[in-house]
């Protein structure tokens, strides 16, 4: 067994190496509804599901989309927020051997359309609030089925009646068009299935979800993930926070984002534990839950915990129930970190993960030395190495930048009809993170740059290239570039720095405006700067770092 340089880190409950059970996820977390049915699994707006109640849903759910063809290997979009109708039909989906494609209901209809093409998705279940945005794109993908529900199907008496006054009268929610026909049903009439579910076969090695992820050159990657690395993050998860069934975790999270999808849900149900849902985050609606429900464990990204602090009556709020809060997508400012764990009294750890291995690969230990600011060290039959960033291979000195590349049983299948991207980030068993890091004598790794450009906007992942090729849509523009600034609140936010094309004049808002139009919300560029020319090296490339050590420039002039 190698001794690796982390394992004297590690605490004490943590063991070195896992044992994994041979299931698919379904069963997997099935085995917990079977040896505890009366317990509660799901909370939703006060609404309880047991793990009884939960799986008889998600056994009448997979009976219904069995007769109506869907069968192993088929794939299917779910587009909804955080709500029991996701937590159903992910599992029914994984109990009949499809796989479920994750899409964001902020996905706008161009990035939608591209989601079905590309993966072949033949089904949809989507929230009924996103009709129109459905009915828009129908005729430019091929859906044999199409499966609504509201939130109200799962809310309880009487939030359940009030909801449909309140969605009437409320301007700013979308009007609900669904259009009837016989490949368009509602949820809750399927929900009374009667007949138990068909016997599938799963093989934990076949793929049960596929997640889009931004791509370098503006393509976006549908990252294939196999029941075997779901099995295996959830159980690294709960191994290292020691998540048991006392737990319950606030799922705040998206749970289409790999984050959520195994942190708040495969991990802690896999386990006996208690998901409270929440549709979306809101810094008041985080603390009135952890208040009123007194969750254990909290997942978050860094301007989640941001937002609370800046809450003018956060004191009148109990905090004091949770042990344990993740933390990831972004660094955690230091001076937050710490108001937070006296104001709560749980340990934050800092970690890093990414969906071409589901979600969290490494950590800080919950009990034993947290070194804030770095990304931690590597879970359980996971490891990772520093790399030369010009070979790929020379293994780096102690406390000298390279590429982190890491191995382990959650690495992604490879990516959806991209054998060449598949073959330049999988290479003989490793995965080129394309982040780089520094590695201290503890195997502790501080992330020090994104070899990538990403961006990370509000714990989203944005490309700027995906924000370029929409830029170069806009008639009046010849060039742009989008280029990720840090933001006080949001981490950081994007700017676009555009040339009009020749005799032509461009307006800054009404460039936003288009982008508003033909991008996710958060991808949006809050600035546009008009410019006779972009930097450039001399082979023609804009040189986003150039425009950002300019900007930072300026700010070091203004303090």
């Amino acid at each position: 067994m190698t001794e690796h340089r982390w394992f004297k880190s590690y605490d004490p409950q943590v063991p070195l190496h896992l044992d994994y059970p041979d299931l698919d996820i379904h069963a997997l977390v099935r085995r917990k509804a079977d040896q505890l049915p009366d317990k509660a699994a799901l909370k939703f707006m006060g609404l309880t599901l047991t793990y009884g109640r939960l799986f008889d849903q998600v056994d009448r759910l997979a009976t219904v989309l069995s007769k109506r063809g869907i069968k192993a290997g088929d794939r299917v979009v779910l587009l909804m927020p955080n709500c029991p109708q996701f937590v159903i039909s992910f599992y029914a989906l994984m109990r009949l051997g499809a796989t479920a494609v994750l899409a964001n209901p902020l996905n706008v209809e161009r990035e939608l359309v591209f989601k079905f093409q590309d993966s072949g998705a033949k089904a949809l279940i989507v929230l009924d609030l996103l009709s129109q945005r459905v009915n828009n794109i129908k005729k430019q993908v091929t859906l044999e089925l199409i499966v609504y529900t509201s939130l109200a199907d799962f809310l309880p008496f009487p939030l359940n009646l009030l909801y449909p006054i309140k969605r009437g009268l409320d301007k700013t929610m979308p009007k609900v068009v669904i259009e009837r026909d016989a490949h368009t049903v509602m949820l809750k009439e399927l929900l009374k299935e009667q007949d138990a579910p068909p016997v599938v076969k799963i093989d934990p090695r076949e793929m049960a979800v596929l997640i889009y992820s931004g791509g370098t050159t503006g393509v976006s990657k549908g990252i294939m993930l196999s029941h075997q690395a779901l099995v295996a993050n959830a159980t690294q998860v709960c191994a290292w926070g020691n998540l048991n069934g006392q737990d319950s975790l606030l799922a705040v999270l998206p749970l289409f984002h790999g984050f959520g999808m195994s942190v708040c849900m495969n991990g802690p149900l896999s386990h006996g534990g208690t998901v409270i849902l929440l549709p979306r985050f809101n810094a008041q609606e985080v603390c009135r839950a952890i208040n009123k429900e007194r969750p254990t464990i909290f997942a978050g990204v860094p301007t989640m915990f941001i937002a609370i602090k800046e809450l003018p009556d956060i004191d009148k709020y109990d905090l004091k129930s949770l042990r344990g809060i993740f933390v990831g997508a972004a660094p955690l400012p230091l001076a937050v970190m710490e108001e937070f764990s006296q104001r709560t009294g749980a340990a934050l750890i800092e970690g890093y993960g990414l969906t071409e291995a589901v979600t969290a690969v490494a950590c800080n230990p919950f009990l034993g030395t947290r070194k804030p600011g770095t990304i931690g060290i590597p879970f359980p039959d996971v490891e990772w190495k520093i790399v030369d960033l010009a070979d790929g291979v020379t293994e780096m000195p102690i406390g000298q930048a390279g590429e982190i590349i890491l191995r382990g049983p959650d690495l992604m299948m490879g990516y959806l009809n991209l054998p060449d991207k598949t073959a330049e980030t999988l290479k003989d068993g490793w995965l080129f993170t394309g982040d780089i890091g520094v590695m201290d004598e503890d195997g502790y790794i501080t992330l020090v740059d994104r070899k990538k450009d990403l961006v990370i906007i509000g714990g989203f992942n944005v490309f700027p290239s995906e924000v370029d090729e929409v830029l170069h849509q806009h008639p009046q523009v010849a060039e742009a570039v989008a280029v990720g600034l840090p933001h006080p609140r949001k981490g950081e936010y994007l700017k676009a720095y555009v040339v009009p094309k020749a005799g032509q004049q461009i307006d800054p808002q009404e460039v936003i405006a288009f982008c508003q139009d033909n991008l996710t919300p958060y991808m949006v560029p809050r600035e546009v700067e008009v410019r006779a020319e972009l930097p450039k090296s001399m082979i023609g490339k804009v040189l986003r770092r150039s425009l950002r050590e300019e900007e930072e420039a300026k700010w070091r002039q203004k303090a």
